[in-house]
């Protein structure tokens, strides 16, 4: 039998930062969306805002539906009029090709680095991505994104830490086993203008 786990909000409670950032926050989405639409999005929002990424997304999901079929139906120029350039689209018809050909078969299944693993084979997937693809599509609850800027800037802000991987490394520590539910909470911070 396994033990009973836990409310991630219980562990992160501890922490005087994390608490007061629940009281202003909205709990984590994570584990809600499709892992071939996430892996989309991901490849759209690459080195763009966020609010540019969400309009390019959807400007491609009036094109089409967003599957690996329909979009390999879609012609490149059709992708690219949306707004996502060249490279971008041989990545989503890559990622498109890899689902159908059972790729990311019983993904769910794998351990989370072994799963980061299987994702970065794909075309245009690196670490940050299959990490989001872990937090937000797996639901994964211990995720913590090393490479991401805007969480380490988060946490420089609210921890006083450098901006180093490695000091960010270290304050990941004290939200295990709930690192994704942490990191969401440090995202939600960038979003407020205090």
């Amino acid at each position: 039998m396994s033990p009973k786990r836990k409310n991630p909000k219980t562990v992160l409670v501890r922490d005087a930062v994390m608490r007061s950032l629940m009281e202003i926050h909205e709990p984590p989405v994570i584990g809600r969306s499709p892992v071939f639409i996430s892996l989309v999005r991901g490849i759209i929002s690459q080195q763009i805002s966020e609010a540019a990424a969400a309009s390019i997304y959807k400007r491609l999901k009036a094109q089409s539906d967003i599957t690996p079929a329909a979009l390999l139906e879609l012609s490149p120029e059709t992708i690219r009029s949306c707004g996502i350039s060249k490279p971008k689209v041989g990545y989503i018809h890559a990622i498109a090709q890899s689902v159908l050909a059972g790729h990311l078969e019983n993904l769910e299944e794998l351990p989370d680095e072994e799963a980061i693993q299987k994702l970065v084979q794909l075309k245009g997937v690196g670490r940050w991505t299959a990490e989001m693809i872990l937090i937000f599509a797996l639901g994964r609850d211990d995720v913590w994104a090393c490479d991401d800027a805007g969480l380490r800037r988060a946490a420089r802000k609210l921890y006083g830490c450098s901006e180093t991987v490695e000091d960010f490394r270290a304050l990941g520590e004290r939200f295990v086993p709930y690192r994704s539910h942490a990191a969401w909470y440090l995202w939600c911070s960038l979003d407020t203008k205090a």
